[in-house]
């Protein structure tokens, strides 16, 4: 539960102690964590390659009493990755630690395989697929010598309801799931949780830069009703990180109610 007071962040909240790293956290499903992780008590770490978002999301944060560090950059590059981490471990304000990782940094893509723009495929699995896995896998081992943490990959439904509408972006997310469940398999003899998050048809700039229309995307979707903000996917973050440390939620599907396909 959210508990602000003021407008102010308080230290009571449940995540009050806890770091987060999220990616992609400039907007959309990431920056609604983001505030939803620190209204909560965690001290965030943000991180994506528009620098001046960040700076304006951390200011939003900090004017309510929270702690953000922002740490620009590509989520799609190692060295990029590892400066992340090391800035996160670095960074005393947030205890030198990170409890939490949400992989959420990604692009979509519309089309399936016979009519998607194929000139950005590389992009979309380097970003989707790469990118997530060298964060998850060098957030895991910090996590096993810990013997704690959380590691959470936004994923989508249509990684596993594949769509021809979106069936290339939907094969990035239908691989970092698997990853994702490999890897959970791997570190919970340690104590260390890994979920993977898939939302339904989310309102955002993400739909915008995947190249998704009114003519190719939006009259087919009308039907569905009313459509999910990013709000609603981070209420679903932050209620599976809120669970027991030894109940690990592995995947959760949130759909707008009126979503019959994907």
């Amino acid at each position: 539960m959210q508990r602000i007071k003021k407008d102010k962040i308080i230290s009571t909240q449940p995540f009050s102690g806890k770091t987060a790293v999220i990616t992609g956290a400039s907007s959309g499903i990431g920056m609604a964590t983001a505030l939803a992780l620190a209204q909560n008590g965690a001290a965030v770490v943000i991180n994506a390659r528009r620098k001046d978002r960040l700076d304006k999301l951390s200011k939003e944060i900090l004017s309510a009493g929270g702690k953000a560090l922002v740490v620009p950059g590509d989520a799609g590059r190692v060295p990029d990755i590892e400066r992340l981490l090391k800035d996160t471990l670095d960074w005393k304000e947030g205890g030198r630690k990170y409890d939490f990782v949400i992989v959420n940094a990604g692009r979509g893509i519309a089309g399936g395989l016979m009519t998607s723009d194929e000139s950005v495929w590389e992009d979309i699995y380097r970003i989707n697929v790469l990118g997530a896995a060298h964060l998850m896998r060098r957030a895991a081992k910090y996590m096993v010598q810990e013997k704690r943490g959380s590691i959470v990959a936004v994923g989508s439904v249509v990684g596993r309801h594949v769509s021809p509408f979106s069936s290339f972006y939907g094969s990035s997310k239908f691989a970092i799931t698997a990853v994702a469940e490999g890897l959970r398999r791997e570190v919970a003899p340690a104590g260390v949780r890994v979920s993977v998050v898939m939302p339904g048809i989310v309102l955002s700039g993400f739909l915008d830069v995947a190249g998704y229309t009114q003519e190719n995307f939006g009259k087919n979707v009308a039907q569905f009703g009313k459509l999910l903000e990013p709000q609603a996917i981070a209420d679903g973050i932050v209620w599976l990180l809120s669970q027991p440390p030894h109940v690990n939620v592995s995947e959760i599907m949130i759909r707008p109610t009126g979503q019959t396909y994907p």
